[in-house]
């Protein structure tokens, strides 16, 4: 038994039982106070603290079943002779010991006492815990870590938040991240960017680029100490988004933080302006290019690539060959398989093969290895020249330089073999593409090539076979196969059936396309059936697809065919007002079916305003 004394020199002690029987220490554990019934027990907090440290679980076992897990712990919290690590030990153990589900306030208790130690690396991991297994709401949570604090802990309070909300961000939790966001500003509490950051680019990976853009905001509003990293997240992720004016205005909030664009900063919006390029963006792409040389950032290789690639698919070779030469006069740069693979697609698409071909061989000749992007542009250049048995011996080649064909390999040379009317071949090939095991053959733009040229052949029987199929292996039929299906149909003269498989199509959750409603128009036109054609075209309207200038095209065309002109003019007085802009088509029908000369002048004043805004 402990003497007076002993008990005097003691650093603190606590009052935690009552009414306990006599306990027995094991003979290598901390001494216990031995006490009669309904008598206080008081222990040695040192030595309570070593049965923790030292991990005696059983002995601490038999002291915690005399109250709760619970009120042992808020014991620990109320003395002050418990450290931090300490007081997390017990925690963890009893949590699972005992299989308790310590309460919210009891969670943020801890992390205030981790925080005050700076234990950063526990806070991290036990808020990671918490935030995978528990679904609080996001204001208990705030409220209890506010209300756990002492006046003292306010920073405390700001460092929890901030790696709760990353916390939120590592489990996927994007809305209790975004919603913990907002709170800690209502609460006052100036977030890092080591938080914000990760937040911004998870919203930006999700496309939630509204949220994203709130976020960036607001940061910039607490005067959260914004970074490189925080605006090249927000540029990719309003490229991505197509908003590239916006993304040109983080630019320059970037210079109003003193902040440098790098060459990430500039490839990046440089990258959204080409992939716009059909919009007449690729001007201002170059115009960065000038720019970032301007201001002393280095061009790399991705600047180039995604510059040349951007031309080529802008059927602009001539600069993308010169970019292309502006590359290799370089010193610090070398043109790479991407380089070659960009060029070698943009000649293959304008049918300048032999140019491609002589890029191929230039390429080998700087010890740069074709692969099978290379091989694929090469194969559709030949198709697209009609030269299906070249194609077909470079597809084969592929193999033997040691390379594995992928799907584009495969479908492109079987819609070559369709196009070409050899639809046994193609059905040969996609025989083959069954058994190599490094593609999947069961994917829907092959099986839409495969039933599109046996269409066209008519051949019924092997189109409901590969139906069969697709249904069978469970490939699931896209709007591009019900468009084939629904067009071939419509060739054939049966668009009862037509409208089945539109009818079809809208129970399995497709919703059908523009295209899919002018297929059916057209033929109705066709087979004459004008009331069946306006029928479709405010079925078209009624399911949230505005009739485009196609769908007017046609039906003004069958109507000037008929002679009922009064009902074109109507007709084309819609669609003008609607704002819809002619095409050439449209002016076709017009003069050749001498609709009135006002609107034909009309037409034509439209037709060079037009040509001016270009």
């Amino acid at each position: 038994m402990l003497c007076s004394s002993r008990l005097a020199s003691l650093r603190a002690q606590a009052t935690i039982f009552r009414h306990s029987k006599t306990l027995v220490s094991a003979p290598d554990s901390p001494s216990l106070t031995e006490l009669s019934d309904y008598k206080e027990e008081r222990i040695d907090n040192f030595k309570l603290s070593e049965l923790i440290s030292k991990q005696h679980w059983r002995d601490l076992r038999s002291i915690v079943n005399r109250t709760s897990p619970e009120k042992f712990l808020q014991f620990l919290f109320e003395s002050e002779a418990f450290d931090a690590e300490t007081t997390l030990r017990y925690f963890r153990w009893s949590a699972k010991e005992f299989n308790v589900c310590y309460s919210v306030e009891f969670h943020c208790r801890i992390l205030h006492l981790l925080a005050t130690a700076k234990r950063y690396a526990e806070i991290r991991s036990l808020i990671d815990l918490f935030v995978k297994s528990r679904d609080e709401s996001v204001s208990l949570v705030l409220h209890s870590i506010v209300s756990t604090s002492r006046s003292a802990r306010r920073i405390s309070c700001a460092v929890i938040v901030d790696m709760l909300v990353l916390g939120y961000v590592k489990n996927s939790k994007f809305d209790f991240a975004v919603e913990a966001f907002e709170r800690a500003g209502d609460y006052g509490f100036r977030l890092s960017k080591f938080s914000c950051n990760p937040l911004l680019n998870a919203l930006v990976k999700q496309s939630r680029i509204e949220n994203a853009e709130a976020v960036y905001k607001e940061m910039i509003r607490r005067r959260v100490s914004l970074d490189l990293i925080t605006f090249n997240i927000m540029i990719n992720g309003l490229c991505k988004a197509g908003r590239l004016q916006k993304a040109g205005d983080v630019m320059e909030d970037m210079k109003a933080w003193g902040v440098l664009p790098s060459v990430v900063s500039y490839n990046t919006l440089i990258d959204g302006h080409c992939k716009l390029g059909k919009a007449g963006k690729l001007y201002k792409a170059d115009a960065l290019l000038k720019e970032m040389i301007l201001k002393n950032v280095h061009p790399n290789e991705v600047t180039f690539n995604i510059m040349i690639d951007g031309y080529c698919k802008d059927r602009d070779i001539l600069s993308a060959m010169r970019l292309f030469k502006e590359m290799k006069d370089r010193p610090d740069l070398v043109p790479n398989v991407i380089t070659y693979n960009s060029l070698i697609n943009g000649l293959c698409q304008q049918g300048k093969l032999d140019e491609a071909l002589s890029l191929r061989d230039e390429m080998s000749g700087m010890n740069l290895k074709p692969n099978v992007a290379t091989n694929n542009a090469l194969i559709n250049g030949f198709c697209k020249r009609g030269m299906v048995k070249e194609a077909r011996q470079l597809f084969d080649s592929i193999i033997e330089q040691g390379l594995c064909p992928n799907v584009i390999s495969y479908n492109t040379l079987i819609d070559a073999y369709h196009k070409s009317g050899e639809m046994e071949e193609a059905l040969k090939l996609h025989g083959l593409m069954s058994l190599d095991k490094n593609v999947c053959p069961d994917n829907v733009s092959t099986y839409n090539c495969l039933i599109s040229g046996l269409c066209a052949e008519g051949n019924k029987k092997r189109v409901s076979e590969i139906l069969d199929q697709m249904a069978e292996k469970g490939v699931r039929a896209d709007h591009i196969t019900y468009n084939i299906l629904i067009s071939a149909l419509c060739k054939k003269g049966e668009s009862k059936k037509a409208i089945k498989l539109l009818n079809e199509m809208v129970d399995v959750g497709l919703k059908p396309r523009h295209l899919t409603y002018n297929i059916l128009i057209d033929a109705f036109c066709g087979e004459g059936k004008l009331d069946a054609a306006f029928n479709m075209k405010t079925r078209m309207e009624k399911a949230g697809r505005r009739a485009n200038v196609v769908t007017y095209n046609v039906l003004i065309k069958v109507l000037c065919k008929k002679g009922k002109l009064e009902e074109a003019n109507r007709l084309l007085n819609e669609m003008l007002e609607k704002g819809m802009i002619p095409n050439q088509i449209t002016y076709e029908i017009i003069r050749r079916k001498w609709l009135s000369g006002v609107l034909f002048q009309i037409l034509m004043g439209i037709s060079i305003a037009e040509s001016e805004k270009r």
